[in-house]
């Protein structure tokens, strides 16, 4: 298996906090067969990283090219200058410039999408738009509709900075904020929070810019309960609209304890839009990490089925 090459690639909107353009990172897993025709773009959760995807990645290189993305922020990716930028219409756009530059290095180039929550509020953002749908969509525990349970509890850790002695506290403290992530061994625990560190002034910080959290904390701290109610109807509204809009083959993944992706909502999202195929993981909260072999299983058959 080879490994991925950290690629960057100049994208506009909002501005980087350093000044000059601004780059967005993502790691490019070539296909060790070749097949460079079809590409797989993978696109992580809220506070982590685009090496989330390596389990996955191997199991698809034999098949496929994979470019799984460090969105604005976090990873190899620049910081923003306006925290309130960190939202995902900004994410939307960085990830169409990724998309064309793909189309034109490769004209006809089959691209699928894989995003885990808040990546798969971007894909459908994506799909949503006909010249830039992928061929194929999953949603990893994912929908129009988020619990305002998940959103408290990930309000709770999210943009507080934390600093660390050594990468096993780092690590251990990771754990910590991501029991929903289901059992792990050593091993798959220490490869999915490796990447997650960075160490700065002889301490170990996490990878991301804490700012990603104003905009989440300017939505769910707003003390006029009746306006922050009505925002919300407004954003599943949107959400829904996008997700009404999707006509490509769509699956959703879901960890069966999941608290911000209801039976509910999936029922509803098997109704309409693109009525996708649910597949459900017992033991598993928020979200899947595509790393146990029934999950990366479940996504392989999806995206490789003729």
């Amino acid at each position: 298996m080879t490994e991925p090459q950290l690629q960057h690639i100049v994208v506009g909107g909002a501005a980087a906090r350093e000044g000059g353009p601004r780059c967005m990172a993502w790691w490019d897993w070539r296909s060790t067969q070749g097949r460079d025709d079809h590409v797989v773009v993978c696109v992580h959760g809220l506070s982590r990283q685009g090496r989330d995807f390596d389990t996955l990645a191997r199991a698809l290189q034999p098949h496929c090219r994979v470019v799984a993305v460090d969105v604005a922020g976090r990873g190899h990716s620049d910081w923003l200058a306006d925290p309130m930028a960190y939202q995902v219409p900004t994410y939307v756009a960085d990830l169409t410039a990724l998309l064309l530059h793909l189309r034109a290095e490769r004209p006809g180039v089959r691209i699928d999408w894989v995003g885990t929550s808040m990546g798969g509020l971007i894909g459908m953002g994506v799909a949503a738009q006909p010249p830039l749908a992928p061929a194929r969509l999953v949603l990893n525990d994912v929908g129009p509709v988020v619990q305002w349970e998940a959103l408290m509890r990930i309000g709770t850790y999210l943009g507080l900075d934390p600093t660390f002695d050594s990468e096993a506290a780092a690590s251990d403290y990771l754990a910590s904020i991501s029991k929903g992530f289901g059992p792990h061994t050593p091993e798959q625990w220490r490869a999915l929070s490796q990447p997650m560190l960075r160490r700065r002034d002889g301490r170990v910080h996490l990878h991301y810019d804490p700012a990603i959290a104003v905009p989440f904390k300017a939505m769910t701290q707003s003390v006029e309960m009746q306006a922050l109610q009505a925002a919300v109807r407004a954003g599943e509204a949107a959400l829904w609209d996008l997700y009404d809009a999707i006509a490509v083959p769509t699956l959703v993944l879901r960890g069966e304890d999941s608290d911000l992706l209801s039976m509910d909502t999936v029922k509803a999202m098997q109704q309409r839009g693109p009525r996708p195929r649910c597949v459900s993981f017992a033991g598993v909260g928020h979200a899947p990490t595509l790393v146990a072999d029934d999950q990366v299983r479940t996504v392989l058959d999806f995206l490789l089925s003729p």
